[in-house]
């Protein structure tokens, strides 16, 4: 194979794989998206907070749920304390998953009141599917999740095959 040719074919992979990324920006990227996404999602949380006797009854009444202001301050304070922890990648995945389950409950809201619209649906769509994925992927190499399994491999002394999605060398190697 000439060097042409190799040039060519590295081009065509790099437009065309989607593997083909060096792991560190992989990672990076998926480090900007938690702390984007946590950061932006905070601002939700806050805002049901300032009036949640509102919320409750033009969200949570709306769609038949019983208790509505104790569900209200339940995905205000999801909001408000899981946000921050995504965005740091502390508990990941437990921050991420009562994320999304207030994202499923929107979406579910939006459907109610207006229909399957994509406009109504498609920013909570959006914050759903990210969540369901760090619920599934985890917060990523450079998360403090990470960190600390780290930590806790060591010192614990635990083998490499034992545990290997707290190794140091099994999350390196993704």
């Amino acid at each position: 194979m000439n060097n042409t040719t190799r040039i060519v074919a590295s081009i065509v992979r790099l437009l065309l794989g989607s593997d083909s990324a060096p792991v560190s920006l992989t990672q990076a990227s998926l480090l900007l998206l938690r702390v984007v996404l946590g950061t932006v999602m905070i601002h939700n949380g806050f805002d049901k907070l300032a009036d949640i006797p509102s919320f409750a009854e033009a969200y949570v009444e709306a769609i038949g749920l019983p208790f509505p202001i104790f569900f209200a301050y339940c995905a205000a304070f999801t909001e408000v304390i899981a946000s921050p922890l995504l965005a740091l990648g502390l508990f990941t995945r437990p921050a991420a998953l009562g994320l999304f389950a207030t994202m499923l409950v929107a979406n579910y809201h939006h459907i109610l009141i207006g229909g399957f619209s994509i406009p109504s649906i498609e920013l909570s769509s959006i914050y759903a599917v990210s969540f369901a994925f760090f619920v599934i992927y985890g917060g990523g190499k450079y998360a403090i999740d990470t960190l600390l399994a780290n930590a806790l491999t060591k010192w614990l002394n635990l083998p490499t095959g034992i545990a290997p999605s707290l190794s140091t060398k099994a999350t390196t190697a993704k």
